[in-house]
């Protein structure tokens, strides 16, 4: 299946599963800043997805779009290195044009999947998966609010979480068009406009992320305000 073997479809199979989860971290995004605004709207949410068959299934979605995208980046990058043979190991001057990003998506690749299994540590793991299998962690499973402020409450995560979306950030700046081109979106005229439109989007959506976090690390969001 050209997919599965050519480079061509691996990169089609990267992009869609990269729009996609572009799309999530968006749905994400809106719903943790709902936290800055209201402690019980926030959980309200939380409790809606729970461990509610919907949203079991969607997350099994999610982990198999976060894993095929994983694995054929890891094939991709391998592949390119096969190609280039020794001539990887020669001492070159970087492109000009050559993104940054596009030369460390290896090493951002690394940083995002770290990441992610810390994040799924600190949150799913004591939510959806708690609720599941029925144990009593220190704050109740649907207490999503809960949770942000004890995982916020440590320097470390919030350094942790920092880096994470930093990282994010830079991969999403490269791939958005990326995936564009790939996906045949992106002609002579557009080529630029995407990368404007996705740098801006992705800064954004980003920035919300990054905002929430430093939020409730200085204890800016109103619910622990009025709290103190």
């Amino acid at each position: 299946m050209w997919l599965l073997k050519s480079s061509i479809g691996r990169k089609v199979v990267m992009s869609v599963t990269g729009v996609a989860l572009i799309l999530f971290l968006t749905f994400h995004c809106c719903m943790n800043v709902a936290a800055l605004f209201s402690e019980e709207g926030y959980n309200w949410v939380c409790e809606l997805l729970g461990a509610n068959w919907y949203a079991v299934v969607a997350t099994l979605g999610l982990a198999a779009l976060a894993v095929i995208h994983i694995v054929f980046a890891f094939l991709l990058t391998m592949q390119n290195r096969r190609a280039r043979g020794n001539e990887r190991y020669a001492v070159t001057d970087t492109p000009a044009k050559v993104e940054w990003a596009s030369q460390n998506m290896l090493v951002l690749g690394i940083i995002i999947l770290l990441g992610l299994l810390l994040h799924l540590f600190n949150f799913w793991y004591n939510m959806m998966f708690a609720e599941l299998i029925g144990s009593h962690p220190i704050h109740h499973p649907a207490d999503g609010f809960a949770w942000i402020v004890e995982t916020f409450s440590n320097p470390v995560y919030v350094v942790l979480y920092i880096i994470w979306i930093v990282a994010i950030w830079f991969h999403l700046t490269h791939g958005f068009w990326s995936a564009m081109q790939t996906l045949g979106i992106s002609g002579k005229i557009w080529f630029e406009r995407w990368k404007k439109i996705g740098f801006v989007y992705v800064t954004i959506l980003m920035g919300c992320f990054l905002l929430v976090v430093l939020a409730f690390a200085f204890k800016f969001a109103p619910s622990l305000c009025c709290a103190s």
